[in-house]
């Protein structure tokens, strides 16, 4: 049945993370395609990003909040930006026992003079803000994964060596949507897997995990080093200038491949509601309303 417009007519793209072939991915595309869905209900863009986002970060099988990565003190970290196409920004990083990180974004954003909260005061700013926080997020499996790595022993300077050698991952998850009129983006995340405790990648990032301007908006996911030295959201938005956001995605992966050697996936929208989504990983699951 084809999606018909009611009042307002929001168009939305989600990812659920660039990486490895997911062991269930008719669970993840149906929960990714129910976030899109419920999306659309939203009167504004902001609001739909951020609908969209709740249930995956509530979600063991995506790398954000519950079941996230595990660092290499054992703890689960998470991470989230946001930016709407007026320029409004928000972000927060290193926030433990945070599972809506993309909410604490939204309240950086709209409630302070800031771009940026990180670790314990972000969290702390997190309660303050009614969302929830002191959760553990790690599960049964993750514990047993980190466990089965022979975790070090000491402070981040010990654990050097067992990060070189254990460091991996990509997924993320973000969505983007609009009204035609309005647009926003964000991206929310638990980081890659055994990195060194403390770390932030690309999705806080301004124009790296996450952009929106006139032009459009863009949500990257992959390996955040490489996507934070080549600013992957913001380019792939900039190539609004010349392609549709398919083209835009995939122009914008070919030229990341090229520059950095890494791996990734964007998922693109403009102001018509067109959508462009493009990976050299594996797999990366999207769904659009």
């Amino acid at each position: 049945m084809p999606f018909v417009c009611q009042q307002v007519c929001m168009h939305v793209i989600v990812h659920g993370g660039a990486g490895s072939p997911s062991e269930s991915p008719a669970d993840r595309q149906e929960t990714l395609t129910d976030a899109a869905e419920q999306a659309t209900e939203s009167e504004r863009p902001m609001d739909a990003v951020l609908a969209a986002l709740r249930p995956l970060e509530s979600d063991p099988a995506f790398n954000a909040g519950v079941g996230g990565a595990v660092q290499s003190d054992g703890g689960v970290r998470t991470d989230a930006g946001l930016m709407t196409d007026d320029g409004q920004v928000g972000a927060v990083c290193a926030m433990s026992g945070v599972v809506h990180a993309a909410d604490v974004a939204h309240a950086v954003g709209t409630e302070t003079p800031h771009v940026l909260l990180a670790g314990d005061e972000a969290v702390d700013f997190a309660a303050g803000m009614g969302v929830e926080t002191g959760r553990d997020l790690t599960t049964a499996e993750t514990r047993q994964r980190y466990e089965a790595a022979d975790p070090p022993d000491g402070g981040p300077a010990d654990h050097l060596e067992w990060v070189r050698e254990h460091f991996s991952g990509t997924d993320t998850v973000g969505a983007v949507a609009t009204d035609g009129d309005r647009l926003a983006a964000a991206t929310s995340t638990a980081g890659r897997w055994f990195a060194l405790a403390g770390r932030v990648g690309d999705v806080p990032q301004i124009g790296a995990g996450f952009y929106a301007d006139e032009r459009g908006g863009a949500s990257a996911t992959g390996e955040g080093e490489a996507i934070a030295r080549f600013g992957l959201a913001r380019r792939a938005v900039e190539r609004l200038d010349t392609y549709g956001p398919r083209q835009a995605a995939e122009e914008a992966i070919a030229a990341f491949e090229d520059a950095t050697g890494g791996r990734a996936g964007v998922i693109v929208l403009d102001h018509a509601g067109h959508t462009g989504a493009e990976r050299n990983t594996a797999a990366m699951q999207t769904a659009t309303r």
